[in-house]
């Protein structure tokens, strides 16, 4: 466990205290201009989660790193996976290597309850590959818009506010989406991602056991963000129920459970996907995790 440093207390698992979670809450909005408020409408926070901080005397959070269980189905296989998020130190308090100790402390805490491997999102991948974190490459996957599959009932929109309860269903015996790389839970960010993340369309299946996360760009191609449910429909019967005829299609989840060839188009953005884990486990395939499963 870090110790205190001066002025400043080491706190972990704090997100019960109300006085905790306003401090945390308010690091990453002063930091990252994130907005947790709507993350209390939805259930709140995941409860897997395992937050170290320190805090100063007045209660303020000046440096948090949150680890939370993230399974993975990684080229077919199940792995024990923790995802970490809310990497944050406040301005005047860096270089103290308040961080450094963080990250440690959280590497030891994911060790002792078995984790196989860590995944982040980072635009600093140069904090985290001295202790053992490498580049996972991300792609979108793009091509010609396959012919729609129509002659079922048209899907429905849904919306968070009025769907909940239907959409929290759903998440909970979500098939991954793909064998390459999937997330197999995680709940409370697809529905945070879905207040974060711009222009998002959520329609109910007719089956009314799948819903398909997606977008039109202005330039009329379609993009498939994300499918949560029992099954994963093939991408001519997703353009068919939402009866689209696009000239063209962007997917950011792997394509093999689509029946779709798209080409795969790498992400060369500023925010990068880390994994921590042994050389095995890296995807072998291009692949990337749904926008809506970042954190």
């Amino acid at each position: 466990m870090p110790a205190d440093r001066a002025g400043l207390n080491f706190r972990q698992d704090y997100f019960d205290d109300p006085a905790g979670w306003a401090a945390i809450k308010s690091l990453l909005y002063d930091i990252f201009s994130v907005d947790l408020d709507p993350l209390d409408s939805v259930g709140g926070y995941d409860r897997t989660s395992f937050p170290s901080a320190f805090f100063d005397e007045s209660g303020r959070c000046i440096a948090n790193l949150s680890g939370f269980a993230m399974p993975l189905i990684i080229d077919g296989r199940p792995v024990k996976a923790a995802g970490w998020q809310s990497g944050a130190v406040r301005p005047d308090y860096r270089g103290l290597g308040l961080f450094r100790a963080l990250i440690r402390h959280t590497l030891q805490r994911g060790e002792e309850q078995g984790f196989e491997a860590v995944v982040l999102y980072t635009d600093k991948p140069g904090l985290y590959a001295p202790h053992g974190f490498r580049t996972v490459r991300q792609f979108s996957f793009r091509g010609d818009a396959p012919r729609p599959i129509g002659g079922q009932k048209p899907a429905r929109r849904l919306t968070i506010e009025s769907d909940l309860g239907l959409l929290q269903r759903l998440l909970a015996k979500r098939t991954p989406v793909s064998q390459r790389l999937a997330v197999t839970g995680q709940a409370e960010m697809f529905l945070l991602n879905c207040h974060l993340v711009e222009d998002v369309s959520l329609s109910l299946m007719p089956d009314e056991k799948t819903v398909v996360a997606w977008r039109m760009t202005d330039g009329g191609a379609f993009q498939l963000l994300d499918v949560v449910g029992e099954q994963v429909p093939c991408l001519a019967e997703i353009l068919g129920a939402l009866d689209l005829t696009p000239a063209s299609v962007e997917t950011f989840i792997p394509p093999d459970r689509l029946a779709f060839d798209g080409e795969p188009v790498g992400d060369d953005g500023p925010l990068v996907l880390m994994m921590r884990c042994a050389d095995d486990l890296l995807p072998t395939e291009p692949c990337c995790l749904s926008p809506l499963a970042e954190f």
